[in-house]
């Protein structure tokens, strides 16, 4: 079989068998891969500790029929060591490795955008220096624009007139001005618009400037979002064990 050499994040893993294991892997170069894992539930195995959720990992695969096999894995960083023991970083992080999971739907096919934005968040994540609820909802927005479902929150996302606005409309595509605002739109205040803003660009001073209300509104309005693209809720969200910005609020 041909070998092939690549970085990954395990996003999730499944039983095989007595002994095996089946691991979904978000690689760099050859976006999502489902590989089998032999014998990593044996004590003895060699790296069985490399290929658990939140690894990020230099494998060496061979090419299968229908499933890729590991025949060697390197650690490059364990972010698990710095989530798994802290249940709000634990929660965030699934969802992170979910969103993931979904949004990069074809296999084979190189991501290296998401690829690259996942490392990062669980990199951050991890060291704990960031509210697991930010780190969330900038990847939450990021992802989503990566895959095309870019939100507007200056010019009107119909008809493109120049904001400030005042409406959000999920299904719109974000802001949207007084004369396209559908009923039923979200009236968000300046000050979340702004936050949503700096979420989507990474502009990171100014996103840790909201308060935690300002945080609290701008998380609904991206799983709305979210949820509205997407058609249904991620399975991980619910069990979030986060509010947007009291981590810092405990702090101040």
């Amino acid at each position: 079989m041909p070998l092939y050499r690549d970085q990954a994040i395990v996003l999730r893993t499944q039983k095989l068998g007595e002994a095996d294991r089946i691991a979904t892997l978000l690689t760099r170069a050859n976006g999502k891969v489902r590989a089998v894992a032999k014998g990593v539930r044996r004590t003895s195995s060699r790296f069985g500790a490399r290929l658990e959720p939140f690894s990020y990992v230099d494998l060496q695969l061979a090419t299968g029929r229908t499933l890729d096999v590991v025949t060697q894995a390197e650690s490059i960083a364990a972010y698990g060591e710095g989530i798994v023991n802290d249940y709000a970083r634990y929660t965030a992080g699934t969802v992170l490795l979910e969103t993931a999971d979904r949004l990069v739907v074809e296999e084979k096919e190189p991501s290296i955008q998401h690829h690259l934005l996942l490392a990062g968040a669980l990199r951050v994540l991890s060291t704990g220096e960031r509210d697991p609820a930010l780190v969330l909802d900038s990847f939450l927005l990021r992802s989503l624009s990566i895959s095309g479902y870019a939100p507007s929150f200056d010019d009107c996302a119909r008809c493109g007139e120049p904001g400030p606005h005042r409406a959000f409309n999920p299904a719109s595509g974000g802001m949207v001005c007084a004369t396209c605002r559908p009923p039923a739109s979200a009236m968000p205040a300046p000050a979340t618009v702004t936050h949503l803003s700096a979420l989507l660009t990474g502009d990171w001073p100014t996103a840790l400037q909201a308060d935690p209300r300002t945080r609290r509104e701008s998380t609904g309005l991206i799983a709305a979002f979210f949820t509205y693209h997407q058609e249904n809720q991620l399975r991980s969200l619910p069990h979030l064990d986060l509010t947007p910005g009291a981590r810092a609020s405990n702090r101040t």
